[in-house]
């Protein structure tokens, strides 16, 4: 993200996926000259971003779409929030640098979640008292 485009002025570069890079080299293929362009560009002016109110409709008919009930908290930013708790175990400073956050503190407050199979998993993973 670019430092003007992120609400704490915070720029970071992360890594992609061979598959995400994939869908954008296609996508640029599809539109040549796309290349210094926004990706989800403002549909009535291309030099600003998508609304956050076209990506909320956008989400609630994918909810729609996959016969999902609507439920509270669950929008783009629960991606995040599966995207920290999935990497849970990955070293705190790695998880930061790819999701993008400057503070630990906002992913251990705000983002990570543990569930029943890693509250088990930590559990079974203590010394032993007895045999």
């Amino acid at each position: 993200w670019r430092a003007e485009h992120e609400k704490t002025g915070y720029e970071h570069v992360t890594p992609m996926t061979d598959e995400a890079v994939a869908v954008l080299e296609e996508a640029r293929e599809a539109n040549p000259g796309s290349g210094e362009k926004l990706i989800l560009p403002a549909t009535k002016d291309p030099s600003a971003s998508i609304s956050r109110g076209r990506t909320g409709a956008w989400w609630r008919k994918a909810e729609r779409l996959a016969g999902l009930e609507p439920k509270a908290r669950r929008g783009w930013h629960s991606l995040r929030r599966k995207f920290a708790s999935d990497l849970m175990d990955l070293p705190l400073k790695v998880l930061c640098e790819l999701g993008g956050w400057k503070e630990a503190q906002t992913v251990l407050r705000c983002y990570q979640q543990a569930d029943s199979v890693q509250l088990r998993k930590a559990l079974d993973s203590r010394p032993r008292v007895r045999a």
